[in-house]
């Protein structure tokens, strides 16, 4: 019971020592008030002392000590105070210690008091032991003072043998008090103990109630957001393919039909994606691989892809590079390039969709602190703070400047746990009716040297030569229309495509035909991803070291499993031809040995 005891007081830390002070605390008024009532007594048993100038000074201590210890007891209840445990600390005992001091003076007083001087003595050691009493709370102060003002008293008594009888009254007298108040604050330090452990209890219960209370809302609000944002996207697809069929009577969609169900497709995709990753952030699942890259050329080919946008609204789409930066062989931002694009491409798109007029301007420079500092400015209707903060509150969309756009309300605060993932930071400032500017900030090595990039476009024709290298590439995918969506795209880049339903069955595969290129998704029945990818570079023929993609839903944990059992890229469902060709061509790389560190695309 002991050790559990003192194993609670650690966990209780501060608060069972800011227990015992409260209490010795509200103790104190009550001390003032039993010197005060004791005062006659002594009064009356030093009137008859031979010293009267003594006894007056004596009475004059008497009187300081009291008054110093009211002004400690009044000091003792300002609000600044009660929170400063060591200046709290520091003050009861000096005001124990000036008790202390005045009970040895009286028996310095009672020693010379002739006849008087075994009822002033008596006085002393009752003096010595109320002290001990109203020190007991807090152990320190027991400990110190108590033993202080024993000692004045018990001193006076042993010097004299005449009064043998009286000292060792006095002295069992104190013994005894003084394990009464060890029992006492015991006593009280175990009640310290639970109280203190009960708050930390209440505190994190309501910890987790707020944590389940902001987890149901971030559910709520996202199954509103994707029941709206899938409503309206998947309705608009639906009229376009209904039109497409001949349904109501309708003649075939027109190229503006088949552009907006296109956008509201590519839209929706981009919701889920990013909510997806919003998720896997709050849970603590999102990882970031980062390595040198050049951040100039890729906020160059964001602007590229954007241009066609600007263009189409009149907007002035500008980039401005800090001299420094254009320079040739002055290092690489450290980062992970996908996910830069990806806050990068964010920004850009919000800074277009709300710019109705004006410019839209992107800024690169080290900052002072030797970061790289990439700015996006927009002449857009600009915020107020309040809504400047609220913007990075998940599911939250600004009313005033969302209305008739569409966004799950999550870019913003993805973007800035992304930033911080990277070891970087997120940061804007906006006028009303100015702009605004948002302000990624990453780390930057001025000798790194940036790993080369493969960021292939949309066109298969901008594919790099490497990249006209028609494969045999197998695809293990258990959900037909996955496995549809896959096999076009790998074949609209030029490859040859063979189809296995399961793990078990890739590797039958494997086994008996030549591929140049595997792609094997995540979760399947029968054998998973990890289980296929492992028993292919189990196997002891030229398949085992052939590259292989691993297709997965979004999550971290099934990413590693894949690359732990031997998986060279990953890609992420949906799947986009960019992505594909990405994660082809670092496959590709890593055959050739140029390009050893996995990747997620």
């Amino acid at each position: 019971m002991l050790v559990e005891t003192r194993k609670a007081e650690t966990r209780g830390g501060m608060s069972v020592g800011q227990q015992a002070l409260d209490t010795q605390t509200a103790l104190l008024p009550y001390a003032l008030a039993v010197f005060t009532v004791t005062l006659p007594a002594y009064v009356w048993a030093g009137s008859h002392a031979p010293n009267a100038g003594w006894m007056t000074a004596t009475f004059a201590i008497f009187a300081l000590a009291w008054g110093f210890f009211y002004a400690v007891v009044n000091w003792l209840k300002r609000p600044d105070v009660r929170a400063d445990i060591a200046k709290r600390g520091q003050a009861h005992l000096a005001g124990g210690l000036v008790w202390a001091a005045a009970v040895a003076q009286i028996a310095a007083f009672a020693d010379g008091a002739g006849p008087a001087r075994d009822p002033l003595m008596m006085v002393a050691v009752a003096g010595a032991i109320l002290i001990i009493f109203f020190a007991s709370p807090w152990l320190p102060s027991l400990l110190i003072v108590g033993s202080a003002a024993a000692a004045g008293p018990l001193f006076f008594l042993f010097r004299h043998p005449d009064s043998a009888a009286s000292a060792n009254l006095a002295w069992g007298a104190i013994a005894l008090a003084l394990a009464l108040a060890l029992i006492v604050n015991r006593i009280l330090r175990r009640q310290f103990t639970l109280a203190a452990e009960r708050e930390t209890l209440i505190a994190e219960r309501a910890g987790q109630m707020e944590e389940a209370r902001r987890l149901a809302q971030s559910k709520s609000d996202l199954v509103a957001t994707l029941s709206h944002e899938i409503r309206n996207g998947l309705t608009g697809v639906a009229h376009v393919l209904a039109a497409a069929v001949g349904a109501n009577g309708r003649s075939a969609p027109s190229r503006e039909q088949l552009s907006a169900a296109l956008d509201a497709a590519n839209d929706l995709i981009a919701v889920l994606n990013t909510t997806l990753d919003s998720e896997t952030a709050e849970a603590g699942r999102l990882e970031v691989d980062t390595h040198p890259f050049d951040a100039v050329a890729l906020m160059r080919d964001l602007l590229l892809l954007n241009r066609p946008n600007a263009g189409a609204k009149g907007l002035e789409l500008t980039l401005h590079i800090a001299p420094d930066l254009n320079a040739q062989d002055v290092g690489a931002t450290v980062a992970d390039a996908h996910r830069v694009r990806q806050i990068l491409a964010n920004l850009l798109g919000n800074a277009l969709k709300f710019t109705v007029r004006g410019r839209v301007e992107a800024r690169l420079e080290l900052s002072p602190s030797g970061r790289l500092a990439i700015e996006i400015a927009d002449t857009g209707p600009g915020l107020t703070a309040d809504e400047l903060e609220s913007a990075f509150e998940p599911f939250n969309r600004i009313a005033r400047t969302s209305a008739g756009t569409s966004g799950a309300g999550l870019g913003l605060s993805l973007s800035r746990q992304l930033a911080r993932l990277m070891g970087g930071e997120l940061l804007a400032h906006s006028a009303l009716g100015v702009g605004s500017c948002f302000r990624l900030e990453l780390p930057y090595d001025p000798a790194a040297q940036p790993r080369r990039e493969q960021e292939l476009s949309v066109d298969p024709a901008a594919a790099t030569p490497e990249m006209h290298r028609r494969l045999r590439v197998l695809i293990a995918e258990d959900d037909a229309l996955n496995a549809a969506m896959l096999r076009a795209v790998v074949e609209q880049l030029g490859h040859q495509v063979v189809h296995a339903v399961d793990g078990r069955r890739a590797v039958e595969l494997a086994k008996v035909c030549e591929f140049d290129l595997l792609m094997i998704d995540g979760r399947m029945p029968n054998m998973d991803g990890p289980a296929a990818i492992a028993a292919i570079r189990a196997l002891d023929i030229d398949i085992a070291r052939v590259p292989i993609i691993c297709v997965i839903g979004g999550d971290a944990a099934e990413a590693k499993e894949c690359v732990d059992a031997g998986a060279d890229a990953v890609l992420r469902k949906p799947v986009s031809v960019a992505a594909v060709a990405r994660a082809v061509a670092d496959a590709i790389a890593v055959e050739r040995g140029e390009q050893p560190v996995r990747s997620v695309a």
